[in-house]
């Protein structure tokens, strides 16, 4: 553990604010451009967030600034600590990479800021550069610990092999994969995502993080993945990846994750694909804690694009706590209210006001970041006490974290 920073530090990284306020997405840019010189390090991110206008980009700008303005605090970031380092293990990022990033940061910073970037400036980001990351990289090597010493756990990279696949709407599929060993799996928490290897006939695999569908088990995970308009990745699997075919993935990382003891009744809100680690959550549910009361809330375009309604309303029949509720914003001519869905339009506070236990239950969400930026600041609004909100999204944590 490193030791901690001088006051002389603290006040050089905390005067700099305003600088990364105005040119933080500069300095990422330019650390990315340096970074990506080296193919294995660029293989280790996921290219579809990069670029100008990429959300990594924004994100790294965020995490920079939240950083210098908490550098004093550092305990106000220990959700930002844990997401991140999360996606550290998931995409096998590992200690040596760490002075290849504080590397590329710092010319970054000297590169963008001019003479701006003092060496005293340098030497006090090159300290908080690498005090955090001492942090980071403890966190990381605890949580790899925890998975590889429990059973069907591992470290790295592993070969599965797709076992099913299973078209669920007109734009969503899921794919069933167990390891090509033959051997177990660590079971995951529900909510938790595997980050996956899709091999490309030419050059390095695509990354993708993709929530886990299923529940905890000892054999396979589903993952269930949205066609993007322009994915690489998500139109690859629809059309290229099929049963029998291999891909790698890490162990299940995230901290998005279904309380290991609920006490409270749950309301699990999902738009799209976002309902993914919601099944897996329901599935967890229906096996494990008897007489929870849940209420699943959906929303999607129209019974075309909506995934898994049946295996949904199987389970809820099954357990007998779980109410289900679905939205449609844009119903095509054949869906009917109190056939195909329940409520034509979106999802609100005032109808979760209505219908759901707003006082006192643990509010779950996932979906694109709009779905989630109206929901939790209305649930907020609403009494929603932080304690009781848990989201995940789609993308770079900081910059939703941010936002």
């Amino acid at each position: 553990m490193s030791q901690s920073l001088s006051p002389e530090t603290v006040a050089i990284v905390k005067a700099t604010e305003p600088a990364l306020a105005q040119y933080g997405e500069a300095i990422s840019l330019r650390m990315y451009e340096r970074l990506f010189q080296d193919e294995a390090v660029r293989a280790l991110f996921n290219q579809a967030n990069q670029g100008k206008d990429g959300a990594q980009v924004k994100a790294l700008a965020a995490a920079v600034l939240a950083y210098a303005r908490n550098i004093d605090a550092l305990e106000t970031l220990g959700s930002m600590v844990e997401r991140v380092a999360q996606k550290h293990v998931g995409f096998h990022v590992l200690p040596e990479h760490y002075p290849i990033v504080g590397a590329a940061l710092l010319a970054a910073i000297a590169d963008v800021l001019g003479k701006a970037a003092t060496p005293a400036v340098i030497e006090a980001w090159r300290q908080a550069y690498w005090h955090l990351a001492d942090i980071m990289q403890g966190r990381e090597a605890a949580i790899r610990r925890s998975i590889e010493s429990a059973p069907g756990g591992w470290s790295g990279w592993r070969d599965f092999v797709v076992v099913q696949k299973k078209q669920e709407s007109t734009t969503i599929t899921s794919f069933v994969l167990r390891p090509k060993d033959g051997g177990s799996v660590i079971r995951h928490l529900p909510g938790q995502y595997l980050t996956v290897h899709i091999p490309q006939p030419a050059g390095p695999p695509l990354t993708r993080n993709y929530s886990i569908s299923s529940g905890p088990g000892d054999d396979s995970y589903r993952i269930t993945i949205k066609r993007e308009p322009g994915g690489t990745a998500s139109n690859w699997m629809h059309d290229r990846v099929d049963v029998g075919d291999a891909i790698s993935a890490t162990p299940p990382a995230g901290d998005f994750c279904l309380s290991e003891r609920p006490e409270r009744p749950l309301v699990l809100l999902s738009a799209g694909v976002g309902l993914t680690p919601m099944v897996s959550m329901l599935e967890a549910i229906v096996g494990h804690w008897p007489g929870l009361q849940v209420d699943y809330v959906h929303g999607t375009a129209s019974s075309g694009t909506h995934a898994m309604d049946q295996h949904v309303r199987d389970l809820a029949r099954r357990y007998g706590g779980i109410d289900v509720h679905t939205f449609y914003s844009r119903p095509g001519a054949h869906d009917l209210v109190g056939t195909t869905h329940d409520v034509t339009g979106r999802i609100t506070v005032d109808w979760l006001r209505d219908h759901t236990s707003l006082a006192d239950a643990d509010f779950y969400l996932c979906g694109p970041l709009p779905f989630l930026r109206f929901l939790i600041s209305g649930l907020a609004g609403a009494g929603v006490g932080i304690q009781r909100l848990h989201y995940e999204f789609f993308g770079p944590a900081a910059e939703a974290l941010a936002a």
